[in-house]
């Protein structure tokens, strides 16, 4: 078994096809075909069904183990690199895109100015969508919905915000200073699925008072929930980091009352050392969000961050 063929196994995952994985690895597709083959021989199992270009069962283990291998000799040559003074390499972070708007801009700058041998590869999603990548190796860290219930995730507080519900100025809602979940409740609303951590708070908050609220649209990605509000699809039910502040005035933010506020955090994986730049990235994190989370509306610091 050599680091080839871990290589060739996990190119196939990420693009679906030999081929695909050639020109990823920019080699002929028969050496990629004859590195899986081979380790396929060694290990006594089909790793990939050729048929349809997927991995087996036996497949999806390998490369799980394969990509914690490459994050690990990825993390060993930076930080050799670093134990010589030389802070560099390439860290793979994960936002969900409502903190992403306004944390990435001031850490990109700080990480550009003070550490420009840093790479910074960003991935935008869903708290749903990261956690895999966290936890399989291809980030070294995300920025997520909390709570998250993973054995393989260690997780930290980093600061909580309020909800806001955001009507068109012409909704029956749009007259009131301030809402309720019951006021909520008799309107059709933009809400994230069932089983998401922001709908499944905000679900618990209104049965408590005695009432449901009635979806209008199920949508996983806040951002795009919120586009679709702004875009006049419905009201919508949102963080308060949601809010953009380039938009005209025929819309209006009520803040909702009642309601727990959803807690953003910082999740790394259990396993493993972080590398030398993905520490450094981490604890720029940590200092741009004190500074930033004060200046915003609707955000507050958790107490270990204040």
């Amino acid at each position: 078994m050599d680091l080839r063929q871990l290589a060739a196994i996990t190119a196939v995952a990420d693009h679906r096809s030999f081929s695909a994985a050639a020109r990823a690895l920019h080699t002929v597709q028969s050496n990629v075909s004859t590195h899986v083959a081979r380790l396929e021989k060694e290990l006594g199992a089909t790793l990939v069904d050729r048929a349809s270009g997927t991995l087996t069962d036996a497949g999806e283990i390998v490369v799980s183990r394969a990509r914690r291998i490459q994050s690990e000799l990825e993390a060993l040559t930076a930080d050799v690199a670093s134990a010589k003074g030389d802070i560099s390499g390439q860290v793979r972070l994960g936002t969900i895109g409502t903190t992403g708007r306004w944390m990435l801009p001031p850490l990109l700058t700080a990480l550009q100015t003070n550490h420009p041998k840093i790479r910074v590869v960003t991935v935008d999603a869903t708290t749903t969508s990261l956690l895999p990548h966290l936890v399989s190796g291809r980030l070294d860290a995300a920025v997520v919905n909390l709570p998250v219930e993973d054995p393989d995730v260690e997780t930290e507080p980093l600061f909580e915000e309020e909800h806001v519900a955001l009507v068109p100025n012409s909704h029956p809602l749009a007259g009131l200073e301030r809402l309720s979940l019951t006021d909520l409740a008799s309107v059709p609303l933009l809400l994230e699925p069932p089983g998401t951590g922001f709908r499944d708070d905000l679900d618990a908050d209104a049965a408590r008072v005695g009432v449901s609220l009635q979806p209008q649209a199920e949508i996983d990605g806040m951002r795009l929930l919120a586009s679709l509000a702004y875009q006049g699809f419905g009201a919508a039910v949102l963080p308060a980091s949601a809010i953009v502040d380039w938009t005209d005035d025929s819309w209006k933010v009520t803040p909702v009352d009642g309601t727990t506020p959803r807690i953003v955090g910082l999740a790394l994986p259990r396993r493993g050392r972080l590398s030398a730049p993905a520490r450094l990235a981490v604890e720029v994190l940590r200092d741009v969000v004190v500074h930033e989370v004060p200046h915003r509306p609707g955000l507050k610091l958790v107490a270990q961050q204040a």
